[in-house]
C-alpha cells in the first residue's frame, strides 16, 4: 500500500469558474478547466499524483459525438493540465453514457444498444484523449471487444506504449447510484443490465478479464470494490498483469452519510476499505478518498 497506488475520479465540465459541490457526494466537486489546476494542485500537495477525468459536457447527442470531439471537455482538461502539471499521470474514462441523449454506454438500434457500432466511436475516443495528453485510457463501456479496438487505433496512431487499463469485471450494481447524479449519465430509459455484469455470476468475470488481457489490457479493474472482493482475490490469482479496484461512489456516499451522523470513525472506516481491497490482491485502488487515504499513509495510519 503506497501513496502511488491511489487514483483520484475527478468531474470536469464546460463553463467557467465552476466548482459546484455533488449533492450526492458530498466533499466532491465538478471543476470547470480554469477550477481545475486548484485541485490538481491540493492532489499533488497531499501525494497523490494519479487522477481519472470523467466529462461532463453540454451538448448531448444520440451518438455521443463529444466524446471523441477534439476540442470536448475531456480533451480540454488534458491539455491544461498537462500544460500546468505535467508530472502528474492522467487516466480518462472512454466511454459514452455521459455525452449520449439517451445515457447509455453504446449507440442504439432501436432500444438496444448496438456492440459492433459503438466499437469504433470508443477508439476514435481514446485516440482523441491520448492525443489531447491521456498517459493511460480506461474503457468502462463493456461492449464486447473494445478493448481489442482502441488497442489496433491506438497502435496505427503510433501509441503503441500507452495501456489501457480495462474496467473488465464491472457489475450492474446500485453503487452507482450517486455517480449517474455527478455525471448526469442514468439512462433515459431501461438499464445497462445487457452489457454490464450480473453480480450473481462470479465464473464470468473471470473469463471477462482473461479476454480482456488477451486483447491488451495491460490492467483489469473490478468495480465496485467493497462488495466485490472476492472477485478481485479470484481476478488477482487468474491473470498476470496489475488488478485495480474502485471503490465507487454508493460507498463514498454511504461512509459519509455515516460519519455525518456520528454512527462510524470516518477515517477509520476508510482505512479499513482500503486495507481489505489490498489484502485481497487489488494493486491499484480508485477511490474518492485519495487525499484522505494519502494523508493517512502519511501518519502511519495505513500501509
Amino acid at each position: 500500500m503506497d501513496k502511488s497506488s491511489l487514483i483520484y475520479p475527478m468531474f470536469v465540465k464546460e463553463g467557467k469558474g465552476i466548482e459546484e459541490e455533488i449533492p450526492s457526494m458530498e466533499g466532491q466537486f465538478r471543476y470547470s478547466v480554469d477550477r481545475l489546476p486548484y485541485e490538481l494542485e491540493r492532489l499533488q500537495k497531499a501525494g497523490v499524483s494519479s487522477v481519472m477525468f470523467f466529462g461532463i459536457p453540454d451538448h448531448k447527442d444520440e451518438v455521443g459525438s463529444g466524446a471523441y470531439d477534439e476540442n470536448g471537455i475531456v480533451q480540454k482538461a488534458l491539455r491544461e493540465a498537462k500544460r500546468l502539471f505535467p508530472d502528474m499521470y492522467y487516466i480518462t474514462d472512454v466511454c459514452m453514457c455521459e455525452y449520449t441523449s439517451h445515457g447509455h454506454c453504446g449507440v442504439l438500434c432501436g432500444h438496444d444498444v448496438e456492440n459492433d457500432a459503438t466499437l469504433e466511436l470508443l477508439a476514435k475516443t481514446a485516440l482523441t484523449h491520448v492525443q489531447a495528453g491521456a498517459d493511460m485510457v480506461a474503457p468502462s463501456d463493456m461492449m464486447d471487444g473494445r478493448v481489442m479496438a482502441i488497442r489496433k487505433c491506438l497502435d496505427k496512431n503510433g501509441f503503441k506504449e500507452v495501456p489501457i487499463m480495462s474496467y473488465a469485471v464491472k457489475y450492474a450494481s446500485a453503487f452507482y447510484g450517486p455517480f449517474r447524479d455527478a455525471a448526469g449519465s442514468a439512462p433515459s430509459f431501461g438499464d445497462r443490465r445487457s452489457y454490464q455484469m450480473d453480480f450473481h455470476n462470479s465464473r464470468e468475470g473471470i473469463k471477462e478479464a482473461l479476454l480482456d488481457v488477451e486483447e491488451g489490457a495491460d490492467i483489469v479493474m473490478v468495480k465496485p470494490a467493497l462488495s466485490y472482493l472476492d472477485m478481485v482475490t479470484k481476478i488477482a490469482q487468474a491473470v498476470h498483469v496489475p488488478v485495480a479496484a474502485y471503490s465507487v461512489s454508493g460507498e463514498y456516499a454511504m461512509v459519509k452519510a455515516a460519519a455525518k451522523m456520528g454512527w462510524i470513525d470516518e477515517a477509520r472506516i476508510i482505512c479499513e476499505m482500503a486495507a481489505g481491497t489490498y489484502r485481497a490482491g487489488a494493486q491499484i485502488y480508485l477511490t474518492y478518498f485519495a487525499k484522505e487515504l494519502a494523508q493517512y499513509m502519511e501518519e502511519g495510519r495505513i500501509g
